[in-house]
């Protein structure tokens, strides 16, 4: 029962900061160190899980992404998939190549915590450095600039530097509008998530047991109510206040985790 219960807190934790810029991967880590918690193999859960935010954002934009996949021969939604494609392809080719080293990074919390840190004082920088925006639609974005924004995701392969993180900054550098960064990250992070799962899965499929796929499922149910509200509200507090409360966030909670770890 008990491990039922982290794996529903946790599955809750990773729907409410799976897009927000303040890495689900270190909170889990971290929260999920502090627990005890003992899910499946090679942080199977902590990956598959996140399948529960995905569809969330399937869920909220379905309407958009309906539209596209049955006009696919319009120019825009053309433009809208390959630049989809084309952003995800760094992180599949990269991915799969540096996997053995991604498993052993997620094995340290303490890279975790300090990426939060480090990655919140580069959330204030980019702020104050980023003026005017000249892409305001993902259609408008050229394929190099979508594929800059996938080699912005990679940095995310280290834990605590935040998946939504990377792409939104990386995008909003690259000269893509705040609003349009943070759709183009939801979005990106369908296929990204997908075939990290489907990976993870196939890496440890042979240690993973019954009470592993029942924990898991609590976890990926969790995830998707808790994502429902982030996704809907997110884009609305960003216009208002922008990025500097999660940065300031990250800065506080990764300090904290880092003295609670340096002070075993």
């Amino acid at each position: 029962m008990q491990a039922m219960l982290e794996a529903f807190f946790l599955g809750i934790i990773e729907g409410l900061t799976e897009f927000l810029p303040v890495s689900s991967t270190a909170h889990l880590m971290l929260v999920g160190d502090m627990l005890g918690f003992e899910g499946p193999p090679g942080k199977t859960f902590e990956i598959v899980i996140q399948l529960g935010a995905i569809l969330a954002v399937c869920v909220v934009f379905w309407s958009r992404l309906w539209g596209v996949a049955t006009t696919l021969t319009q120019p825009r939604s053309f433009a809208f998939v390959r630049n989809v494609v084309v952003a995800f392809l760094p992180a599949a080719v990269i991915g799969a190549t540096l996997y053995k080293y991604i498993k052993q990074m997620l094995e340290s919390p303490v890279i975790a915590a300090s990426a939060l840190v480090i990655g919140g004082f580069a959330i204030l920088a980019i702020e104050r450095l980023v003026k005017r925006a000249r892409v305001h639609d993902i259609e408008d974005m050229s394929p190099f600039l979508a594929l800059g924004v996938g080699f912005c995701q990679v940095l995310a392969m280290v834990p605590g530097v935040s998946r939504a993180g990377a792409t939104i900054m990386g995008s909003m550098l690259l000269g893509v509008e705040r609003r349009a960064a943070a759709e183009f990250s939801f979005f990106l992070a369908i296929p990204t998530m997908c075939g990290a799962s489907a990976y993870s899965l196939y890496k440890n499929w042979a240690t993973l047991s019954f009470d592993g796929a029942g924990l898991i499922a609590i976890g990926f149910v969790a995830a998707f109510l808790s994502a429902l509200v982030v996704v809907k509200g997110f884009i609305g507090f960003v216009g208002r206040h922008g990025f500097a409360p999660f940065a300031w966030y990250r800065i506080g909670f990764g300090g904290l985790m880092l003295v609670v770890l340096l002070s075993r």
